[in-house]
């Protein structure tokens, strides 16, 4: 024996049975199978040589002595650290030889014996001197090409063929002894786990420069030979619902992953799922039932004891189940909280564990409509998901041919270059939403968020021209209103035609995860909801309130409109204030109607925040039939939207300011409020506190100003109504100076709600609608590690929102802290606000579910981190 195999030289190997609980030095592999043997399941015994060993014997050092218990033929396989970085490909039939075939041949036949012999030679040729694997598979398919199926002195044949092409190639013949060949299959893994584009692979998986490598040396068991043997996966679950349903495959005579290879037709695991595909060979539950029952009670003990589902591989031979090794079922998000909960009602983990291992944004494909994965994408364009889920629809153009295909019954999709509050009719009656340009938290996304509509935004690959009437795209190809097209908001993807969709299916098991979310979250989580509707929405996703009531998205409905620019057009307090008294029912009829559906719930309203002139037409058209409508002169109408018009609308005359220069806007607002609330509480009978919020305050006067009027109101309401009535006012602070003053807004405010769209529009001086032409190389090139309107910046924005928590909760230590942009439905915010101290968060409706699971994984995150 080759001095350099003595045990003397070096530490000896670790039975694998003992590596559990050792994956520093014996990486994930081996730690999982060290487990699983610990467990009693049936696993072949073998041996571990550490990740410094391996190490040493890529630099050419000693092999360890590998004791022959184990057996004279092995199976070498890799243990990294991380299943993710993968590693060099196992090695199987170490040992065979032509002194080691006869007792082989005794075990399972001379068939079989001498098909792993030849699957030895090809192997070691390969890996260990890296001749071509073609070589080899000529000499087996020239054999076949006289037998379908090989026989006794086929495989002699290719097994003598196999051994002289080895021979020539190589100069030497196929080595015969048990230590040479482990040695050279040692050091052909370890040369393999260090080389270049190894090393590169696993680094962009996440590895160190200097991940080691275990390398797990185990007896050889053989699924090839008689009936009695095969090879196969087996998992108690369906992946696609985690419906308790075992499934897998199973090939007799096979090794390995054979049974995935396509080669010959495996079978299925049981008769159940044999007969619901139709397939006439035998299932293993009737070829093997010992072994079958065996892997089913496999299954259980590995679930029990590592507290998850696993796929498993496994080979039979001569009958007898042999376990080689198990991973996590890979599941589909429906799939991952159906596992969760029934873990959780089996007793085998928490509450709190099934809610930490559920990704949040995964929840998605439970909510809305997706693209069949295998469904053919033909895609023409891309751009931001800025709404998930998935509708295919007739291309509209304009909002009135949306709104006028939604009145025959067929779904439209709106597209647009970006959207505008015009447009909200149109987005209403549409199916989905695509935008030439915007980013995350333009119009057209905010907006579809809400609504629960599909979005795309920012494809600027894709040319609009409404003037041509048709939408190009950059493969040259031609749309046009009226052709079918499908959007994907969850990839970001506009594909042609109607692709395969999956039905949103909330399931029972995702009803009891919420549940279980809303019992441990100790963060508030609300809606932003518009209107009635959007309230609605929100109830059915059990919400703690409304946190964001933007009231500008209701002067758009119906004959609104109208009223409304006739308020912007006039030219004095008393016109105005006309115009406003008809105003005034509407908005009391919407305020009482979100508080009928909110029953009781906190309901933040915010007053008038969009700069006027959103909400006067654009085109001379449309100025010529305002004209029209209010009477004045067509002059007239141009000339004030002339006067409107401002060079950056949104630092100009909006939110509070509207409410100091034009106070009659805010009075009318405030009045339909308490009013409303009158209403509400009379016809429910549960108590209603509206909060009303005044937007983009920088100074504590404006807020004092603003709420002096509102209190005004609500006294002169009481006194017509009779009886008291309780009302918050609070600010929303969406400008750096609103953050570093806060101290100074909590001495007039109930409460601080931060608008973190605008906070982080003005912090980094980006537009938030034009941002999305440049932000996705910005990421890509690491100049921000994600889209800061997308995930919150805690960097820069995170630090005025700590700052300012602080300063208000000096000042006022009861005052609410709320944040309503749209990281409010970012899990990595949510963790945030958790940490600062807020009291809840607020999103669109359809990402309540997400919001309040990030909560609840908050809160155990933060208790646990306290320990």
């Amino acid at each position: 024996m080759d001095d350099r195999l003595t045990e003397t030289q070096i530490e000896a190997p670790l039975s694998l049975a003992k590596a559990g609980g050792h994956g520093d030095r014996y990486g994930a592999r081996a730690d999982r199978m060290g487990r699983m043997a610990a467990l009693g399941l049936p696993l072949p015994p073998g041996v571990v040589l550490d990740f410094a060993t391996v190490a040493s014997i890529a630099e050419g050092g000693p092999i360890p002595c590998i004791p022959d218990p184990i057996g004279p033929i092995l199976a070498l396989r890799a243990s990294a650290g991380n299943r993710r970085w993968g590693g060099p490909q196992s090695i199987l039939n170490v040992g065979l030889s032509d002194a080691t075939l006869p007792a082989l041949i005794d075990k399972i036949g001379a068939r079989g014996a001498l098909e792993a012999y030849r699957r030895a030679i090809r192997s070691y040729a390969v890996r260990v001197e890296g001749m071509d694997p073609e070589d080899f598979d000529n000499l087996l398919y020239d054999q076949m090409k006289f037998a379908s199926r090989l026989g006794e002195r086929d495989l002699e044949a290719i097994v003598a063929a196999s051994k002289a092409l080895y021979e020539d190639e190589t100069g030497a013949p196929f080595p015969q002894s048990r230590d040479a060949q482990i040695e050279g299959a040692l050091r052909a893994m370890a040369r393999e786990w260090n080389a270049p584009t190894a090393r590169i692979l696993r680094e962009a998986n996440g590895a160190p420069p200097h991940a080691g490598l275990a390398l797990i040396v185990q007896s050889m068991v053989f699924g090839l030979g008689d009936s009695r043997s095969g090879a196969g996966s087996f998992q108690p679950v369906d992946s696609s619902t985690g419906d308790a349903a075992p499934t897998g495959r199973y090939l007799p005579d096979a090794q390995g992953g054979d049974a995935g290879r396509g080669v010959r037709t495996p079978h299925m695991i049981t008769e159940a799922e044999r007969a619901e595909a139709g397939q006439t060979l035998p299932a293993l539950e009737t070829l093997e039932p010992a072994a079958f029952a065996a892997l089913v009670d496999g299954a259980q003990t590995l679930t029990r004891g590592f507290g998850d589902t696993y796929e498993m591989q496994f080979t039979v031979e001569c009958g007898r189940l042999f376990i080689l090794d198990a991973e996590p079922v890979r599941r589909s998000s429906r799939a991952a909280v159906q596992i969760a909960v029934d873990l959780v009602e089996c007793g085998v983990i928490g509450r709190e564990t099934a809610i930490l291992r559920i990704e949040p944004r995964s929840l998605i494909e439970t909510l809305h409509p997706q693209v069949d994965p295998s469904a053919r994408r033909d895609i023409f364009g891309t751009g931001l998901p800025a709404s998930p889920g998935a509708a295919t629809g007739t291309i509209c153009f304009s909002p009135e041919a949306a709104m006028a295909l939604h009145a025959q019954g067929e779904p439209a999709i709106l597209v647009r270059v970006e959207t505008s509050p015009e447009d909200i009719r149109g987005m209403h009656a549409a199916v989905a939403v695509l935008t030439v340009r915007g980013g995350m938290t333009s119009h057209a996304a905010v907006i579809a968020r809400g609504l629960g509509l599909p979005c795309v935004v920012g494809a600027s690959d894709l040319q609009l021209s409404l003037k041509a009437g048709e939408l190009r795209a950059r493969d040259g190809r031609v749309f046009r209103q009226g052709q079918r097209i499908t959007v994907d908001g969850t990839s970001g993807e506009a594909l042609a035609g109607a692709p395969a969709m999956v039905p949103a299916v909330p399931s029972p098991a995702f009803g009891r995860l919420m549940d279980w979310a809303d019992e441990i979250r100790e963060l508030g989580v609300r809606a932003n909801a518009d209107t009635p509707a959007d309230a609605a929405m929100a109830r059915r996703f059990k919400v703690d309130g409304i946190g964001l009531c933007r009231t500008e998205h209701m002067f758009f409905e119906g004959d609104r409109i109208t009223v409304m620019r006739e308020m912007i057009m006039a030219e004095t307090v008393e016109e105005r204030i006309a115009a406003l008294d008809r105003l005034l029912p509407m908005q009391r009829a919407d305020f009482a109607a979100l508080f009928e559906t909110m029953q009781g719930l906190p309901v933040t309203i915010r007053l008038l925040d969009p700069p006027l002139h959103e909400f006067l037409p654009h085109s001379e058209e449309e100025m010529a039939a305002l004209a029209a409508a209010t009477g004045l002169p067509l002059a007239r109408v141009i000339a004030r939207a002339d006067d409107l018009r401002e060079f950056n609308p949104m630092l100009g005359k909006r939110g509070v300011r509207l409410g100091i220069t034009m106070p009659e806007i805010y009075d009318m607002q405030a009045r339909a409020i308490f009013e409303a609330a009158y209403d509400a509480g009379s016809r429910t009978g549960a108590q209603v506190i509206p909060e009303i919020m005044i937007p983009l305050v920088s100074a504590n006067r404006e807020a004092e100003l603003v709420k002096a009027r509102v209190e005004a109101v609500a006294g002169a309401v009481m006194a017509e109504r009779g009886g008291s009535l309780e009302y918050h006012i609070g600010v929303m602070v969406e400008t750096p100076r609103g953050a570093l003053r806060a101290g100074d807004l909590a001495r007039s405010s109930h409460f601080l709600s931060f608008g973190t769209n605008d906070l982080t529009q003005m912090t980094y001086g980006l537009s938030r609608d034009d941002a999305g032409r440049f932000m996705r190389d910005y990421v890509q090139k690491g100049v921000f590690p994600e889209d800061p309107f997308h995930s919150l910046d805690i960097e820069g924005v995170g630090e005025l929102l700590l700052i300012a928590a602080k300063r208000g909760r000096a000042t006022r230590p009861d005052v609410t802290l709320g944040l309503c942009g749209e990281h409010g439905g970012d899990p990595e915010s949510i963790r945030f606000c958790k940490v600062a101290g807020f009291d809840y968060v607020s999103c669109s409706p359809f990402r309540v579910p997400i919001a309040r699971l990030a909560a609840a994984q908050a809160t155990i995150l933060t208790r646990n981190s306290a320990r």
